[in-house]
Parts: C-alpha cells; sequence; structure tokens
C-alpha cells in the first residue's frame, strides 16, 4: 500500500511536548471518480495542490455564477469549515451560496488524517463518490501525491479541559493528551434488536496508522434500513457490494475487513467531522454511540475554543511586548 511521503518532517515539540509542524499541502494533482450513494451521479473529484494559509477549499467546476458572463472564472465555492455545515441524514453537507457539497466526511476523513491543510478540491457533481463505502482510494491517491512543507506554522489546538457534548445515551467527549498526540476512542452500541453487535476501536492517530486501520473501513446500515432507504426511492443503484448491508447473518453479498470495522467507519466519520474545526487537534476523544449530529456539535465547541484560545494567545503576547516596550 502506498504511504505518505512526508519530506524533510522532522518532528518539534515545544515545551509541554506538543507536536509541532509547518503546514502541508500536496506536491502535485491526484484524482478519484465513483458515483454518489444518494444521487447516483458519476462525479470526478480532482485535488490540487494550494499556497499556505488557504486551507481546503471545495469548488463546483459545473456550477457558474448567475451573475458571471466570464465562465472560466469564479466557480461556485466553500471553504471545508464547520461554519457551513449543515445536519443531514447519515452524511455531512456542506453549503456556501449556490456552492452545495453533500458527504464530505470520508474526503476530509483522508486530508485530515494525512496532514494536509491546503488544498483545492474541484468537483464536476454535489455530492462526493461513495467508492467502496471507505475513504481508502482518496487515502490512497493523496499518498501518490506527496506531500510538501510549506512554510507557515499549523495552527493547533491544544485541549487543557475537559469538553463534552451530548447526553447519557450517546456524547463526545475529549480530554489533555497524555503526550501531545491525537487519540480516538470510539463504541458502537445500538438499543434497538439489531444484527450489529456492541463493538469498539481507538487509535492513536498518525498517517500511516490510519491508512492501515480506518482508511479501508466502510459504510454500513442494516439490511431493514438498506430496504427503508431503496424503498424511499434513494440509492437504488447501490449494491451489496459497495457498502456493508448487515443482515442476521453477518454483511449481506460482502465480508468483514475488520471485525469491528462498524467502529472504525464511526471513527473515520468522526475524524473527518472534526477536521471541519480547522486546526490540527492535541487532545483525546472518546465518542459513545456518535454520529454526524453530534460530531458536528463537537467540531462547533472545538471552533468556539480554537477562535477563543488565539484571542487569548494575541492578547498575551500584546501585554508582554507592552511590558518590553
Amino acid at each position: 500500500m502506498p504511504r505518505i511521503r512526508h519530506e524533510h518532517t522532522r518532528q518539534r515539540q515545544d515545551h509541554s511536548g506538543q507536536r509541532l509542524r509547518n503546514e502541508h499541502t500536496i506536491a502535485s494533482s491526484c484524482e478519484v471518480r465513483g458515483r454518489g450513494y444518494w444521487t447516483g451521479q458519476e462525479v470526478c473529484v480532482q485535488i490540487h495542490p494550494a499556497a499556505r494559509g488557504t486551507g481546503v477549499t471545495l469548488v463546483r467546476t459545473d456550477l457558474m455564477p448567475e451573475n458571471s458572463s466570464d465562465k472560466s472564472q469564479n466557480h461556485p465555492r466553500c471553504n471545508a469549515s464547520v461554519t457551513h455545515r449543515i445536519d443531514a441524514s447519515l452524511r455531512t453537507n456542506l453549503v456556501s451560496g449556490s456552492a452545495k457539497f453533500q458527504m464530505v466526511e470520508h474526503l476530509m476523513a483522508a486530508i485530515s488524517a494525512l496532514e494536509i491543510d491546503n488544498c483545492i478540491v474541484e468537483i464536476d457533481g454535489e455530492e462526493m463518490p461513495a467508492l467502496d463505502g471507505s475513504c481508502l482510494a482518496f487515502a490512497e491517491a493523496l499518498s501518490h501525491a506527496g506531500l510538501i512543507i510549506q512554510a507557515s506554522p499549523k495552527k493547533a489546538l491544544v485541549i487543557r479541559d475537559r469538553l463534552r457534548v451530548g447526553s447519557p445515551t450517546g456524547w463526545i467527549e475529549v480530554v489533555p493528551s497524555n503526550k501531545g498526540e491525537l487519540f480516538f476512542e470510539y463504541q458502537l452500541g445500538f438499543d434497538d434488536d439489531t444484527p450489529i453487535k456492541a463493538q469498539s476501536f481507538s487509535i492513536e492517530l498518525t498517517p500511516d496508522r490510519f491508512i492501515r486501520e480506518v482508511a479501508s473501513a466502510r459504510t454500513f446500515v442494516t439490511e431493514s434500513q438498506a430496504c427503508k432507504i431503496r424503498a424511499s426511492g434513494l440509492a437504488g443503484h447501490v449494491s451489496n457490494t459497495e457498502l456493508l448491508v448487515i443482515g442476521d447473518s453477518g454483511p449481506i453479498d460482502n465480508e468483514y475487513r475488520f471485525s469491528n470495522e462498524c467502529a472504525r467507519h464511526k471513527t473515520l466519520d468522526l475524524i473527518g467531522d472534526l477536521a471541519l474545526a480547522g486546526v490540527e487537534i492535541v487532545g483525546r476523544f472518546t465518542s459513545y454511540r456518535g454520529g454526524h449530529i453530534l460530531n458536528g456539535a463537537m467540531a462547533n465547541a472545538l471552533f468556539d475554543l480554537a477562535q477563543t484560545q488565539q484571542t487569548q494567545s494575541r492578547t498575551t503576547k500584546l501585554q508582554s511586548f507592552r511590558r518590553t516596550a
């Protein structure tokens, strides 16, 4: 399996043990093609290098602005930020004006876990390709593209106090890290009668571990959920081999890649959804029966916390400057 190329990446640490690094972009453009689960539309995703400070920008190349006479410029675009997130069933969507993007979590998980901070993502449709229900194709394409280290430090959000969102029946919590790491634990369980057994997964996240242990974990639904979705007129083109459809005896027309593949995929979704907070996080996450709605609530909380920390840091620097002036 291809591995991400971290060229000249010697990790540094500050006095508290926090891992420090510069921003990254990809070294060359890459492309992934496929059909969306919900729309069935064939779509092409092209990911390009971007300048430092750009962040992840999504561009709808199939749309033109109504008020522009220059058809070659200004395709509708959206920053991959929780500020543009909207709630949706079983997926994460982003909207900015006419620029709408469905099911961005798998792409964002690969971009974030492989430590790609700046890129332009051009898409000729609204929905990201579903592929096999995992983000492995995105991870492999980005891995082959390689990395370039850029001359700006990556903003980090260091968790200093426990933060929790949710309720007793489902929650996400983050606490300070032990040694500057980013750690995820997911605990899966359902109240109703379901063929999906209780399971868990945990990982101290690095690019290599993500590719080996998370990227290939696939979207899953129960057989009854799949029947209801198809009966509503959606996803009729999706076969049982394009995701995990789980019946009483296990996956239908398919096999598990891991005994706890469902918990691993929930971790993948969590990583992708939290990437919308826009900062590198230093902390330890535990999700108990969390999904996209709770992930979004935590991403919002992290975004707000990052804004507060940055304001406090600027104030401290200004006060220090005034004392020494």
